[in-house]
């Protein structure tokens, strides 16, 4: 079974505690369908476990099949330079099927943030080093598609589908005993 071969840092986008009972690492692509489905899931889980659960979001874009992919992660990690990934994370997902430099724009004025320097961050590598950090990361952890999800470290597969990530954490959090 793979395990996750970056360890969650406070240098992760993060929502909860580190040291919460469960760690949820999570490998995406904002153009991904797939992805859609479990941001939603995400979110159910997120008011479910509340406290006990942290979530961690990396990028793993799959610019061949995705082409609005990589410049949508370009756009979240523009957006937390400025403290604001996750709001921009959620719109991304909210926006999936618009993806493109309408949308981008439009969330720049949402967010409060420059349009020409989001537009300066897609021509240039600033922030194109963190997403191939998680990319390398991912693949080092045996990610192969998205969405890949880690429970505490430990690598996701699912059976049927990804509702079964519940009773992962549930069983995480509420150990039998």
């Amino acid at each position: 079974m793979a395990v996750l071969s970056v360890a969650a840092s406070k240098n992760d986008h993060i929502q909860g505690r580190l040291d919460a009972p469960v760690v949820l690492v999570e490998y995406a692509d904002y153009q991904c369908p797939h992805c859609d489905e479990a941001f939603s899931l995400v979110q159910r889980l997120q008011q479910r476990f509340g406290d006990a659960l942290c979530v961690v979001f990396r990028n793993f874009p799959l610019v061949q099949s995705h082409p609005q992919a990589l410049p949508a992660a370009i756009v979240a990690e523009y957006a937390a330079a400025h403290g604001q990934f996750w709001p921009a994370h959620d719109a991304l997902f909210r926006s999936q099927q618009q993806l493109g430099e309408v949308v981008y724009r439009e969330l720049m004025r949402e967010l409060g943030l420059s349009e020409d320097g989001m537009m300066i961050a897609m021509e240039t590598p600033v922030y194109m080093q963190r997403i191939q950090d998680d990319i390398e990361g991912g693949m080092r952890s045996g990610v192969k598609g998205t969405p890949t999800f880690f429970v505490n470290d430990q690598i996701f597969v699912p059976q049927r589908s990804f509702e079964e990530l519940y009773e992962l954490i549930n069983a995480a959090v509420i150990p039998a005993g």
